[in-house]
């Protein structure tokens, strides 16, 4: 057996992102949902879609078909349409729990959306080094997506 020290902040990952969006809170807690559900794509606009059960204890997975596919995580608190919270391995293969939490408030007729993911254990760098880019493609196709609704005043 081989014992190794390893640094605590190579296990560990805090990221958050913030942006801002023209549209309700209802109109972009749906484009949440539907952007991290069937119209999930890579960040360079390939189609990866998911299905994400929206109710407390519901998976959030791809579906590849003939029950095969891969657990990315379980919805661990849902308050619509202020708050999305999914906990699991996510998109990792290796030992790691994720938390990613989603919430939403209302700034005038517009909704701040704050993403904020936590990750503990092996984490390999070229996920590091991916993952805040990732996240900012999903957010800026959820702002696409809520404000080609138009349900704000112009």
């Amino acid at each position: 057996m081989i014992a190794t020290e390893t640094d605590l902040s190579k296990l560990t990952l805090e990221l958050t992102e913030e942006i801002r969006i023209d549209a309700s809170l209802e109109t972009t807690f749906e484009a949440l949902v539907e952007q991290m559900g069937r119209a999930n794509e890579t960040p360079d606009g390939v189609p990866l879609p998911m299905v994400l059960e929206a109710f407390p204890g519901g998976r959030w997975y791809r579906d590849l078909g003939s029950a095969n596919g891969h657990c990315w995580g379980f919805v661990q608190a849902i308050r619509r349409p202020d708050l999305l919270e999914i906990q699991g391995p996510l998109f990792m293969s290796y030992p790691v729990t994720n938390n990613v939490q989603y919430r939403l408030r209302a700034d005038g007729e517009a909704t701040v959306l704050t993403l904020r993911h936590t990750a503990l254990g092996l984490l390999l760098d070229e996920h590091r080094a991916g993952v805040g880019s990732g996240w900012r493609a999903l957010l800026e196709k959820v702002r696409e997506r809520s404000e080609s609704v138009g349900d704000l005043p112009s």
